[in-house]
């Protein structure tokens, strides 16, 4: 009997090493569609930034001649009671905020996403606040908080709605936390719709079979395995609440007198009277922090949902 006659393979180490250079060359397409986007970036983002650094360590009004003067802004600000007040608010804000909007979405996200009637209308519904304008919303719940509802409180007879709760320096800072939270809530329910709908149904089949209850299934089953949903709403909502701007504007103006003025709306308010520099200083030290915040929320979040930094 004959064996059978075996192929030799045969290698080639220039040929394989010349197809691995074809399969890795980029598409010239690639970059052709690359370019026009970063340099928009470049010219909107990064150029300005870089300016807005130089400028911080100057005594530029916006204009016109200007002169070095070394850190002698990022002293000043740190000096500033009305900036440091203005920081000590912004990061309360965002705090409170995210903690309602957070509760809030998740809580509505079961509802919608159990077995209930309407649940595709039902959320529409609650997604329409996302699409309005803020400022829109802001000048409307405005209207309501400062001529609605005391007309109410007062034919009512209900002494704390009888007055503009905007008006009262210990109480604006509720108003605006309720509006924002009104129109923030739609998109972190739909990320914890999202959440919730990759649960398999198979493991609270297997949980009600060894008697959980739904407080169990909850503190078990569904939070374990949408914490990194949360993750994402707590870190995005972060950003956004620190950068808070056009809802204050429109209910309060950073009034009544200071007491809900924010970091953003110091910094724009500076740049119209004068304060360039000044207020450019305001800004780097106000994105350093806002850069440690988002570090130190990755860092204490790392691993959790299959989240990683």
């Amino acid at each position: 009997m004959t064996k059978p006659a075996t192929r030799a393979v045969v290698t080639d180490p220039a040929g394989m090493k010349a197809a691995s250079m074809r399969k890795s060359r980029v598409d010239p397409l690639y970059y052709l569609f690359l370019f026009p986007s970063l340099l928009i970036f470049t010219l909107a983002v990064t150029l300005p930034a870089v300016l807005g650094f130089i400028y911080s360590f100057t005594n530029s009004v916006g204009f016109g001649d200007f002169g070095f003067i070394g850190v002698r802004n990022f002293i000043a600000v740190f000096r500033d009671e009305g900036i440091l007040g203005a920081y000590g608010f912004t990061l309360a804000f965002s705090l409170v905020t995210v903690i309602v909007v957070n509760v809030l979405a998740f809580l509505l996200a079961l509802g919608l996403t159990a077995r209930v009637r309407f649940r595709t209308a039902l959320r529409t519904v609650f997604v329409i606040p996302m699409v309005i304008s803020g400022i829109v919303i802001a000048f409307v719940f405005q209207y309501l908080f400062s001529n609605s509802l005391p007309l109410l409180g007062k034919g009512l007879g209900i002494e704390p709605l009888a007055s503009s709760i905007l008006a009262n320096p210990d109480l604006a800072w509720l108003g605006i936390v309720f509006v924002t939270a009104w129109q923030s809530v739609p998109s972190a329910m739909l990320i914890y719709i999202a959440g919730l709908l990759t649960v398999p149904p198979e493991v609270y089949e297997a949980s009600s079979i060894d008697g959980a209850s739904p407080w169990h299934n909850l503190r078990h089953i569904t939070l374990p395995l949408v914490a990194g949903y949360a993750v994402i709403n707590t870190v995005l909502g972060f950003k956004n609440y620190l950068n808070a701007y056009d809802i204050i504007v429109g209910l309060t103006d950073g009034g009544p007198g200071v007491a809900t003025r924010s970091v953003a709306m110091a910094i724009f308010r500076g740049f119209e009277g004068g304060d360039y520099a000044y207020q450019m200083a305001n800004a780097v030290i106000f994105f350093l922090i806002s850069v440690a915040i988002a570090l130190i929320q990755l860092r204490f979040t790392r691993g959790k949902g299959g989240i990683a930094a």
